[in-house]
């Protein structure tokens, strides 16, 4: 009888086991690593190349996301690259809001004016907080629960944000993250929060505060596209300085490496990083000293933390 039990037992034990297996080989895993495509060709054609191999949940109304710049930005995107891509995703415009420093994009009339000046107008651009904000809730955030973004937002289905990558004043590098934190919040309400502090004066938030605090801006948005929102950074004219500084702007001590995409917002962030920081000292310096001075790369693990991203990627290189 004692030797039937301990049978049942093993039975029992072995059928559990198998069970949990079969269990375990159903649920979906997650890849080891994100896919980060590579292009050295910085033109309309390699734009649009590379944007054809993230695009499959691009769809209905989409919000093209640019940096405007300030009037005559030297560094900006070229205008063809962004008007060739604008023209071969059906159903798109430029999307775009107003700043909270005062300048050539402080107000609406001011923003469309610098969009002339800049050649934007080649198609609609939607500033989009022209007419209001909505709150779009973040999940998990421990700084926000919700975020201020322009109402007109909410017009679109999917997102493609494309980014000049460079360095930024108070964020050490603007990549895709701070294109749709900071630059879908809207100019009254969001762009405050994620600058401010609380008990603090505006532009007073610690650095490691200010860069969590614009993750959670840019998880309100990602988490609002879902699956249709994609990432590409063009990494051109690297200044320290943001295309905020306009003609100021410091001149480029990098080369011009690339452009870099994927439906990945922390793999394309960390590996534009990654690519600046692989060049020599004597190009790299100063921008590096710009992300570690301000330290931007909070930006890279914090929005590992909220779980936006992988930071481990796999990197395709179409040329």
């Amino acid at each position: 009888m004692k030797h039937v039990k301990l049978t049942l037992l093993a039975c029992l034990s072995l059928c559990v086991a198998a069970c949990a297996a079969h269990k375990e080989a159903k649920q979906p895993q997650e890849p080891a690593k994100s896919v980060v495509y590579f292009t050295s060709d910085i033109s309309p054609e390699g734009l649009v190349k590379i944007y054809d191999k993230i695009s499959q949940n691009v769809q209905g109304k989409v919000a093209i996301k640019v940096h405007t710049g300030e009037p005559h930005g030297p560094n900006i995107i070229p205008r063809d690259m962004v008007k060739a891509l604008q023209q071969h995703i059906p159903n798109s415009n430029l999307v775009e809001t107003n700043t909270l420093y005062e300048g050539g994009r402080h107000t609406t009339e001011l923003h469309r004016q610098t969009i002339k000046t800049n050649g934007w107008d080649f198609c609609e651009v939607d500033i989009m907080d022209a007419d209001g904000a909505v709150m779009l809730p973040i999940k998990g955030g421990k700084h926000f629960k919700e975020m201020s973004v322009g109402k007109n937002l909410l017009n679109y289905d999917s997102m493609v944000v494309l980014t000049h990558f460079k360095g930024h004043t108070m964020g050490g590098f603007g990549g895709s993250l701070k294109n749709i934190a900071i630059g879908c919040a809207d100019a009254k309400v969001g762009k405050a929060m994620q600058h401010g502090s609380q008990g603090s004066d505006l532009w007073r938030a610690n650095k490691e505060q200010f860069m969590e605090q614009m993750v959670e801006g840019g998880k309100a948005v990602t988490d609002h596209f879902g699956k249709n929102i994609v990432y590409i950074n063009v990494l051109r004219n690297m200044s320290v300085d943001c295309d905020c500084a306009g003609t100021s702007a410091a001149a480029p001590k990098t080369r011009n490496i690339g452009i870099l995409a994927s439906t990945d917002i922390l793999a394309v962030d960390q590996a534009s990083v990654d690519m600046v920081y692989a060049l020599p000292d004597e190009e790299s310096h100063d921008l590096k000293e710009r992300i570690e001075s301000r330290k931007g790369l909070r930006q890279l693990s914090y929005m590992k933390e909220m779980k936006m991203g992988n930071d481990e990627y796999e990197l395709v290189n179409l040329d």
